[in-house]
């Protein structure tokens, strides 16, 4: 059984629970959909490898196969697949491509991704690059292109067959044909195929097309793709159809590495909950978090089976220590200890109301179930949003922005009718330029909370990059979550310092002015994987070859900007601020312990005057000779009295 000091700890379990139910309750599902044709095997110098010929085919399995290894640190309950398609090889009976449309070949069914499925496809990418020819000859290109329309179709039926239904299911598109289905009944097959790919949207698969642009062979998507793909798979571009845009342009392996890290994470909700504007007025909406801290995955234990490792299932179990029987998790009640009191049997007695009442004698341990302890932190709320009235945006203040807000958009799959009354909501608000406040509940075991509601209207930059449009919810603080700041003077340094600094701060800019932070991962997480990802795929970890790009690059700054430093630390020495030491604002110390000399103590023990000292001092006498410090002063004058008569003067220890 739990102790009772630690009655609040089923809370905090089953937050942990509910944080991990997020990241890996919904699992993500990629099937790469890779093009055979001739094109794709024509071969070129690989920039990775010195006198090495590589081809489109490899390029996009290698890119397959890194998404993979990323995805057994990241995502170990995801699933990965891999499907070709314009190629005669067929596939076996009885597999997940047994059914599939002809000239498509499931060459990885979906399945959760594991150490030696990759390590497979790592030893035919490493003969591919030794024989040029090997991949033609796995998957020999068909005369005849493939309809898309059965392309889709085929991906539409290996999803169906492998993926879980609550899955978040994508097809990464893979070609460097723009014009698949041209000849007769053109017409015809790019209506099949928009028809396919509506029916796989409507399944609520998403298709991500990464197309293959190069100089000698230019992709030109007004062809086919721009009349077949839905206007969010061409990411909304609005100009020039006959520009490509650059999110799905590809010509490298590193190119399509690149831009697959912002398509790998789908956009999973944090919640779905019912957004209460008045009584019996609901709409449904999606809260999305727009920050995140990356963090370690849970730790797991595992088994060592030689071929292969499982991951070990663990089980918490509940034992009575006097009957060493496990009990179950309902019939478990928590309580907390409020001093030296004595245990109790709490009944539960029917009142002459006829409502159940529990009974507890004075003196004695109050127990509560998990459900009620739960009802404590939600105050008997469902997990809502609760429009309470507006304010005017001018009365939410910077510093009323203390933690991450949520990103709420509108859930028509919940009630029908909330984008209209949603946006309608939206557009008020901005127009009479005003906030929301509202009490929220996002979770059932979480505490509910008052937030502002501050809109955001949809906004489009040149780049390409729109803000959307809906509401952020923030958290407001309470009294006691903001302190007041001391005022002090500072010290400002003088024109000609900023001047000479900003020489050399301009020098050590970005160029574009954009920081990419894909580039700089965290060397503590990127450390901790990469030893995982050895441990998984049994190699021998080098420490020495881990690169942390977080590192300054000291000879680029030096010559970059080496003697502007040189010249402003110069100029900075010689500034009169710069060498005046600010000392610390005076405060209150604490005192310090007084320790009562051994002899002393008994001289007063003796003559019966130990209330005389100070509750402190008692506390650093039993400190100093193993007592217990806990009680009042009464009980420390005991402890010390029944301690000073069981040891000599002789074996006395003095504080």
């Amino acid at each position: 059984m739990p102790r009772f000091d630690e009655w609040n700890l089923v809370d905090e379990e089953e937050e942990e629970e509910l944080q991990e139910a997020w990241y890996e309750g919904k699992r993500d599902v990629i099937l790469f959909a890779i093009d055979c044709s001739e094109s794709m095997f024509e071969m070129h110098d690989d920039p990775n490898y010195e006198d090495t010929k590589t081809c489109h085919v490899l390029t996009a399995l290698e890119a397959a196969m890194q998404i993979q290894k990323k995805k057994v640190i990241v995502g170990p309950n995801d699933a990965v697949g891999i499907m070709m398609f314009n190629t005669t090889r067929k596939n076996e009976a009885g597999g997940q491509g047994a059914d599939i449309k002809q000239n498509n070949f499931v060459f990885q069914p979906i399945e959760t991704v594991n150490a030696p499925k990759i390590q497979e496809l790592i030893q035919l990418l490493d003969s591919a690059r030794e024989d040029p020819n090997l991949l033609k000859e796995t998957f020999p290109s068909s005369d005849k292109h493939v309809p898309m329309g059965d392309v889709f179709t085929s991906c539409n039926w290996i999803m169906r067959d492998g993926a879980p239904k609550t899955a978040t299911k994508r097809i990464f598109l893979i070609t460097d044909e723009d014009d698949p289905n041209s000849g007769p009944g053109r017409e015809r097959l790019l209506t099949s195929a928009r028809t396919t790919l509506i029916d796989l949207t409507q399944a609520g698969i998403m298709v991500e097309p990464f197309f293959i642009s190069t100089e000698e062979r230019p992709f030109d998507q007004t062809k086919f793709y721009s009349s077949v793909l839905l206007p969010n798979n061409l990411n909304g571009d609005t100009g020039d159809p006959s520009v490509l845009p650059e999110s799905i342009s590809i010509t490298r392996i590193d190119d399509l590495l690149a831009q697959m890290r912002f398509h790998e994470v789908p956009k999973r909700a944090l919640f779905s909950i019912p957004f209460e504007l008045a009584n019996g007025f609901v709409i449904g909406v999606k809260g999305y978090g727009l920050v995140t801290e990356q963090k370690k995955g849970t730790y797991r234990y595992f088994m060592d089976l030689e071929d292969r490792m499982e991951v070990a299932e663990s089980r918490t179990l509940y034992v009575d220590e006097d009957k060493e029987t496990e009990v179950p998790k309902s019939k478990i009640v928590y309580g907390m200890a409020l001093g030296e009191t004595v245990d109790a049997k709490v009944a539960d007695i029917e009142s002459s109301t006829g409502v159940l009442t529990r009974r507890v004698p004075i003196h004695c341990k109050v127990f509560y179930t998990a459900e009620e302890i739960r009802s404590f932190r939600t105050l008997g709320l469902q997990p809502k949003i609760k429009l309470l009235g507006f304010k005017s945006r001018r009365s939410l203040g910077f510093e009323d922005n203390i933690k991450h807000s949520i990103f709420i958009y509108p859930d028509e799959m919940s009630y029908s009718g909330s984008k209209r009354t949603f946006s309608a909501l939206l557009k008020t608000m901005i127009k009479k330029k005003r906030i929301g406040l509202v009490l929220t509940l996002t979770r059932r075991n979480s505490s509910p909370i008052f937030c502002a509601l501050l809109p955001q209207a949809e906004k489009a930059e040149e780049s390409g990059w729109s803000e959307p449009a809906g509401f952020h919810l923030i958290p407001l603080p309470f009294a006691d979550d903001i302190r007041a700041a001391p005022i002090e003077t500072g010290y400002r340094a003088s024109d000609d310092l900023k001047d000479i600094a900003h020489k050399w701060i301009h020098k050590m800019s970005v160029k574009n002015g954009s920081y990419p932070p894909d580039s700089y991962p965290n060397p503590a997480l990127a450390y901790h994987n990469a030893q995982l990802e050895a441990s998984a795929f049994r190699d021998e970890f080098d420490p020495d070859s881990f690169e942390d790009h977080t590192l300054p690059k000291l000879t680029t700054i030096t010559k970059r900007a080496g003697p502007l430093l040189k010249e402003w630390r110069q100029t900075l020495m010689k500034e009169e601020a710069a060498n005046v030491v600010v000392l610390p604002s005076d405060g209150k110390k604490r005192k310090a312990e007084e320790s009562v000399d051994e002899k002393n103590l008994r001289q007063l023990y003796k003559n019966g005057e130990l209330h005389k000292l100070r509750v402190d001092q008692l506390k650093t006498f039993c400190k100093s000779n193993a007592l217990s410090i806990s009680g009042k002063k009464a009980d420390l004058i005991d402890r010390v009295g029944e301690y000073l008569d069981t040891h000599s003067a002789e074996h006395g220890i003095t504080c």
